[in-house]
């Protein structure tokens, strides 16, 4: 029997100030060798690395004097997982260490680690298997992270339009409610209180918002919750839920709660993947703002009024979470029409005004490209666009 607990690498350079010599003194070289070779030697060892698998060898030793081959071969499992872990925290922090004017961003050999949380019910179709894995040490307030409060257990595609959801509801600092439908924003308004918000973003495109998915960036109370159980949602995301809102949402047993913790913003952390067969494309995260939508240059005569300004800035912040190509008619604080994921930039207008539930004379638009013929923008001014 060996069990060795390494010298703790991660919590070490976790620390604010860690320096290389800590970090160095912290690697562990002899017991990872230990494991290594224990665990290949499996069939008459048994070799223990975390201190959750005590309990289980320590029962089949009182029980049976020895710890079962199936019970071995668990745990050398165990050990190179978590040995390979190990290396690539290694790795990972003193490439970080690297000066800036030598370090690449993006490494030769890319190793990514990530922990399972949980199987899921089936992938993104029934006949689809999948499971759920997050990253390891992150900080930053997300769904990945979320603690689910009730609800049935989330889907494939719960995840993914729960975090397009909580992303867009990053953007804003007033309050504001989101509504996402297959990844796509339906909705997305502020106002001064959580329930005006939802009542407005539910509005812009109710028949779509029915079996959305939610996300608020303050806390849930009683008056929003009220909203949220007189129709049929999938998940609501939000940074906390009041006691009274909890009790008159259990009214909707099955309706998926996310708590992200008290904060929505936390200092943006990790790269953007997308698979692709045989391969993956590796990205930053698109954390790009226009501070100031009034720094932009006027390419008109006239210049935009203080509404316009306003509306605009809304306009582009929703527009960056909308699938391409995207268009998007708004006021100051609410989505007006949404035209996404359409081949033709001109037919995402025609979308946009054919979804709006509202009168489009005033509004503003955003587009997520640029139009290569007139014809988008003399669609959109006959609509009533004022701006662009």
């Amino acid at each position: 029997l060996v069990v060795v607990n390494l010298y703790p690498f991660e919590q070490t350079v976790a620390k604010p100030g860690c320096t290389l010599e800590e970090a160095i003194e912290n690697i562990d070289i002899g017991g990872p060798t230990m494991l290594r070779s224990a665990a290949k030697n499996h069939t008459d060892v048994a070799v223990v690395v975390s201190p959750r698998d005590y309990g289980r060898v320590l029962e089949e030793l009182r029980k049976h004097g020895e710890v079962s081959a199936k019970t071995r071969f668990e745990l050398c499992r165990t050990v190179f997982l978590h040995t390979a872990r190990y290396d690539s925290a290694i790795s990972a922090w003193l490439d970080s260490q690297v000066p800036a004017d030598e370090k690449t961003r993006f490494p030769n050999i890319l190793t990514l680690q990530f922990e399972k949380v949980q199987n899921l019910r089936y992938g993104e179709n029934p006949h689809q298997q999948g499971a759920f894995y997050r990253e390891f040490g992150r900080k930053e307030p997300s769904v990945a992270h979320a603690k689910q409060l009730q609800g049935k257990e989330m889907s494939f595609n719960n995840f993914l339009d729960a975090n397009s959801a909580l992303e867009l509801a990053k953007e804003y600092d007033g309050t504001v409610a989101v509504i996402v439908k297959h990844n796509t924003p339906c909705g997305g308004a502020t106002a001064a209180s959580l329930a005006d918000a939802y009542r407005k973003a539910r509005d812009c495109d109710p028949v779509s918002a029915f079996g959305g998915v939610i996300a608020f960036n303050h806390m849930v109370d009683i008056e929003t919750a009220k909203e949220l159980t007189a129709t049929f949602v999938e998940v609501v995301v939000a940074p906390e839920f009041a006691p009274d809102a909890l009790e008159e949402l259990k009214k909707k047993k099955d309706v998926r709660l996310l708590d992200i913790g008290p904060t929505i913003k936390g200092a943006p952390e990790g790269m953007d993947l997308k698979k692709i067969t045989g391969g993956l494309i590796y990205q930053d995260r698109d954390l790009g703002k226009i501070a100031d939508v009034r720094s932009l240059r006027v390419a008109t005569k006239r210049t935009p009024t203080d509404d316009e300004y306003e509306a605009l800035a809304f306009a582009w912040k929703v527009c960056k979470h909308v699938k391409s190509n995207a268009i998007v008619f708004t006021a100051k604080d609410r989505t007006i029409g949404i035209g996404a994921g359409q081949m033709s930039r001109l037919d995402s207008v025609k979308i946009a005004k054919i979804k709006a539930q509202f009168p489009l004379a005033g509004t503003v638009l955003a587009s997520d490209a640029f139009f290569p013929f007139r014809d988008g923008l003399d669609e959109a001014a006959r609509a009533g666009v004022t701006a662009v």
